[in-house]
């Protein structure tokens, strides 16, 4: 992982701020460069580079330089990296879930008077 002012980010650390996930929602829908960010976010361009600078440092952006503007947009590889890892705790929940439909099927539709 690539480091950011000197310190090494953890991924689920960067995605716990708001800003940084509302920015990968807007990357879902394509490239950005950092104005179109900036105005969709009705924040100071400074902020959002310093959010983008961070989701880069976790390598969940790329970046492409086109003369004076960057444009932005989702790294693939890396959000295939956390879903492979939550994978195993979606099952989890998906099993509990499934025997919480089950036991509320046993119960009467309506209470007993």
């Amino acid at each position: 992982m690539r480091n950011y002012m000197g310190v090494a980010r953890d991924v689920f650390e960067v995605l716990a701020d708001p800003t940084r996930r509302r920015i990968l929602e807007l990357l879902r829908d394509g490239e950005h460069t950092v104005g179109e960010l900036v105005g969709a976010l009705d924040t100071a361009q400074p902020n959002v580079s310093k959010h983008l600078k961070m989701l880069d440092a976790a390598a969940l952006v790329q970046v492409r330089v086109d003369g004076p503007r960057r444009h932005y947009a989702l790294a693939a590889a890396r959000l295939r990296e956390i879903d492979a890892w939550l994978a195993p705790f979606r099952e989890i929940w998906a099993d509990r879930l499934d025997q919480l439909e089950g036991y509320l099927d046993t119960m009467p539709d309506e209470p007993e008077e």
